[in-house]
């Protein structure tokens, strides 16, 4: 498939490079493309900058998020929450029409530090508002309830025992998205309905990042047990 990941930030390097390495042909989005590749500093989570990390990933194309999103198969919005509206605002809602998207965002609020709050909760989600914004587009929630590393190499954690959500109103893109989730690696991947579901998974990040300050490593997910 042709792939748009939009954001590049550590989520959307790793499922772009993991993407790749299954043999889709796959651009990253971004708003400047000559800014992004100026960033060669650290990122606050220690990440390199974009521009050191595309010099050993060549293959990987970085375009404006239109051009990205152009003639795509399936898009996956990677963007930080606060930004993901805007971003694919400017991808284009005529490149978003019946395209599946793959929503990997969470709606983190990082405006009183760490840990962040949601700037949605509860009665909507950010996944019901890209859905709602691009109704044309067929949105699907998933891979938001782990980091960049486990999204892609599931058995990175507990030899891949653990459980991937999905969610989404459309059955076919939900089809398309757990088919790909397949081909990573995940054998538990639990299907919660319609989009109104991510409320519940866009929630979940609040005690992911308390697991993860008490354990000292972001390497680790949910399980659910029968």
């Amino acid at each position: 498939m042709k792939i748009a990941v939009l954001g590049t930030g550590f989520a959307g390097r790793t499922l772009a490079d993991g993407l790749a390495g299954l043999g889709h042909e796959v651009a990253i989005g971004t708003r400047d493309v000559a800014a992004t590749l100026k960033r060669t500093e650290p990122d606050r989570m220690g990440n390199a900058g974009y521009g050191v990390w595309a010099e050993g990933h060549p293959h990987i194309q970085l375009a404006r998020f239109a051009d990205a999103a152009a003639g795509a198969d399936l898009l996956v919005n990677a963007t930080s929450g606060a930004g993901s509206i805007s971003a694919l605002t400017d991808a284009g809602a005529a490149n978003l029409a019946g395209r599946v998207l793959l929503d990997v965002a969470n709606p983190l609020d990082f405006s009183q530090g760490f840990p962040p709050n949601l700037f949605v909760k509860d009665s909507d989600s950010l996944a019901e508002q890209i859905q709602r914004a691009f109704p044309d587009a067929r949105v699907v929630k998933a891979l938001n309830t782990m980091v960049g590393d486990v999204m892609t190499v599931p058995k990175s954690v507990s030899d891949g025992d653990h459980t991937v959500f999905v969610s989404g109103d459309d059955a076919e893109a939900k089809h398309v998205v757990t088919d790909l989730l397949s081909s990573f690696g995940w054998t538990d991947i639990i299907d919660l309905g319609g989009i109104g579901t991510a409320r519940a998974t866009e929630m979940m990040v609040k005690i992911r990042l308390l697991v993860m300050t008490s354990l000292g490593t972001p390497i680790s997910n949910f399980k659910i047990a029968r």
